[in-house]
């Protein structure tokens, strides 16, 4: 049986009716060509080209077989060429997204609009960030992973998309906002934490106890989204990212303030598995997450379309 290799050999050989044509077609020696047509001729049992005066004919068996080989090169051809981009009116996907809650309050409904303008046959399912990001991407139960991305696999394809502040909130009348933000004033509320694991320590309460100062933790929950709902309800404070409209922390019945500390940046980051890479419906997703985050408030420094691959954090 011949492999492929072979059989794109013997269309060009039977094409050019010669074996200098054939190399010249396909790019290689003559020498070479000709060895090849003898490991075609072994394989079918059957001289393939024989000579007639000064040129080459075939014979009736590879008569027999010119079609079919032509048809299966044509194929091949056409099978191995590079998948484009799919047009975003015709695609009929489900992409699933993993993102902090607080995240999707800035990423969820523009993505939704423009899918939704774009690509109508496009249904997007956002996941908790509860699961595991490294083996939820392997195994494909999640496509693109959005957020503070510290847990890759070496594998995994990740894209630094920008950077986003970290700011108080509170509720409206809230005695702290109504007096006014200072350091000591904001360590001795009493403080709701967000940690999935439970955690009462961060690296605010780093750099509040090298001013000499320590925060009141009182209850830890693990999602934002929790945080503020108890914020909004009691005299709790929390911290949250900064949000993408200026009005949202008003229709959650909350007030954001800044914290008067040099707090560091949160760099978030979209991971994806390399099998994806090249995917045209995954990365027409990946460009959709890009435009949407370059045209709000909520990160810094939002670059440009970037090469997939490691980014070395």
């Amino acid at each position: 049986m011949l492999d492929l290799n072979l059989l794109v050999a013997l269309d060009a050989l039977l094409e050019e009716g010669s074996v200098a044509g054939a190399a010249a077609r396909l790019n290689t020696s003559a020498p070479a060509m000709s060895r090849t047509l003898g490991r075609i001729r072994r394989q079918l049992n059957d001289p393939v080209l024989v000579r007639a005066g000064r040129h080459l004919v075939p014979t009736p068996r590879a008569l027999e077989l010119h079609a079919a080989v032509r048809d299966l090169v044509r194929q091949a051809s056409a099978l191995l060429v590079p998948a484009g981009d799919p047009a975003p009116a015709t695609l009929a996907r489900t992409f699933n997204l993993q993102a902090s809650d607080m995240l999707l309050s800035a990423l969820a409904a523009p993505l939704v609009l423009a899918v939704g303008q774009r690509a109508p046959g496009v249904v997007l399912r956002f996941l908790p960030d509860t699961l595991e990001g490294t083996s939820a991407l392997r195994e494909g139960r999640v496509d693109l992973e959005i957020g503070v991305i510290d847990h890759a696999a070496p594998e995994t394809c990740v894209e630094p998309l920008g950077t986003g502040r970290i700011v108080g909130m509170a509720r409206e009348d809230h005695p702290l906002v109504i007096k006014g933000v200072t350091l000591r004033r904001f360590a001795d509320a009493k403080h709701v934490g967000v940690s999935r694991h439970g955690r009462l320590h961060g690296p605010i309460d780093d750099l509040l106890a090298a001013r000499g100062l320590r925060r009141r933790t009182a209850v830890t929950v693990s999602s934002h989204s929790m945080a503020l709902l108890l914020a909004r309800q009691s005299d709790l404070v929390c911290l949250a990212p900064a949000p993408a409209d200026d009005d949202l922390p008003a229709a959650l019945g909350l007030r954001a303030f800044e914290i008067p500390l040099e707090l560091p940046e949160v760099e978030v980051a979209m991971a994806w598995h390399p099998r994806n890479d090249a995917d045209g419906g995954q990365r027409w997703l990946r460009d959709q997450v890009r435009e949407v985050l370059r045209g709000t408030r909520a990160f810094t420094n939002p670059p440009g379309r970037t090469p997939a691959g490691r980014s070395g954090k």
